[in-house]
């Protein structure tokens, strides 16, 4: 039989070690060994053995049922990720602690038991990180009685050979952080483990045609713990944002192999788990205040417009350097509209702080959300409002002017819907100058 042991590879030369080095002595780098393991093939003889050939698939010969997708029963869950879960893929869900991850897997894993025509359960919650008892508080909450097979294990190998034996219709592993396989030293969540571990359940996964969902840690930048790899070796990379002073959560994709990765799905955590925004645009827009440095912008959120709030708050600079931050818009993009502002409308911005947020904790980066900054700094700036029931749609250019955006009828027809009879684009107006004459009181 290959004996397994395990080896330190360098992930930047390739150097081998058999012990871990804090530095690898061929390139320099730091902390870039990492254990890996490495099977010994038998000492056959040349030609002693004929290699089977693997079988070629023909597509034409694959069944529909084969490749149709499960339905979550959350129609926001289902929209992130194309359609529906996939049979055979392997989602990875981050998020920050806290944030509603498991809850929202033991809703999807809940919903599906239901469909399931027998009373057993169907779906398997592998949990790493809880007891049995302290998932049945978290399921009763949502769901009294409700019925959910839990493996508490965190040996990869011994949750494979069980998902081999029972065969289920999804599988959930809660975390990929907290389970090791004896074949290598480190422990749980080292970057060796983690790869390896996602490695056999990608197999697994892949051979027996069962959706495994993992749950994934995040650092205090946000990213998903663990090795670049890890997203690579998944089909489908989930996040879930928020604020958590806020009940509000938004589900997006940042990798997806079988669905757009620009679709967002609206959440409401509420006591009994999360509840799907129907109407985000309408939920988002309730508490709008009609006052200065307020704006509506639609924004498309892959074939859905959206309506959310910019506002800004423009004061006197203390500092020697004035600032300028942006909550829900990339910074660096405010900047070059501050300095836009500034050099085409003649604002005195230079010994101001500017302040910008997009209200309910979304984020909006999208170029057609340009003109809606640019007004809110405008109306906070010279204390001016907006015109009630305006939307602004429009990329700002370095030159001032208003550059077209995709779906803008799209857009302008969902503002119409919801009583925005103002809309301001690149339609009715040619530059930022032209369109602050049209917005403000």
């Amino acid at each position: 039989m290959a004996k397994s042991s395990s080896v330190y590879i360098c992930q930047q030369c390739g150097f081998r070690s058999s012990q871990y080095l804090g530095r690898c002595p061929e390139c320099g780098s730091w902390n870039s060994l990492v254990e890996e393991v490495q099977t010994e093939a038998p000492n056959f003889k040349k030609n002693s053995r004929v290699l089977k050939l693997p079988e070629i698939i023909n597509l034409v010969n694959i069944e529909r049922q084969k490749y149709e997708r499960l339905t979550s029963g959350l129609g926001e869950f289902d929209r992130v990720l194309g359609g529906g879960i996939v049979l055979g893929s392997v989602v990875l869900a981050s998020g920050d602690p806290g944030i509603g991850k498991s809850t929202l897997l033991t809703q999807l894993a809940l919903n599906l038991n239901l469909s399931n025509k027998s009373n057993l359960s169907n779906v398997l919650y592998v949990a790493g990180e809880e007891s049995a008892q302290q998932i049945k508080i978290r399921v009763d909450r949502i769901q009294l009685g409700a019925n959910l097979s839990v493996l508490n294990e965190v040996d990869v190998d011994a949750i494979c050979a069980v998902i081999e034996q029972q065969r289920p219709s999804l599988v959930i592993v809660d975390s990929i952080q907290t389970l090791q396989t004896e074949d290598l030293n480190s422990v749980a969540g080292s970057v060796g483990q983690v790869r390896e571990s996602a490695h056999r359940l990608q197999r697994i996964a892949k051979a027996l045609h069962i959706p495994i969902f993992i749950v994934g840690h995040v650092t205090k930048e946000g990213t998903v713990a663990g090795p670049k790899t890890l997203e690579h070796m998944v089909d489908v990379v989930l996040s879930l944002e928020g604020d958590p002073a806020s009940n509000f959560r938004v589900l997006r994709a940042s990798k997806n192999r079988f669905g757009p990765t620009d679709e967002v799905g609206i959440f409401e955590m509420e006591e009994t788990g999360m509840v799907e925004v129907k109407n985000p645009s309408k939920l988002f827009l309730e508490q709008k205040v009609d006052a200065p440095g307020s704006t509506v912008v639609a924004t498309m959120n892959g074939l859905r417009p959206l309506l959310v709030e910019i506002q800004a708050l423009v004061t006197k600079s203390f500092t020697p350097i004035p600032r300028r931050t942006g909550s829900g818009i990339d910074n660096n993009r405010l900047q070059l509209l501050v300095a836009v502002l500034s050099k085409r409308l003649g604002l005195p911005l230079y010994d101001q702080d500017i302040f910008v947020n997009v209200t309910g904790g979304l984020k909006v980066f999208e170029p057609a959300a340009d003109l809606a900054v640019c007004l809110a700094i405008i109306s906070s700036f010279k204390d001016q409002k907006i015109i009630p029931q305006t939307v602004l749609l429009g990329e700002v250019g370095l030159l001032g002017e208003l550059r077209s955006v995709r779906s803008l009828d799209k857009r302008a027809s969902e503002a119409k819907k919801l009583g925005f009879t103002n809309v301001i684009s690149p339609q009715n107006a040619q530059s930022i100058a032209q369109a602050a004459k049209l917005a403000l009181k």
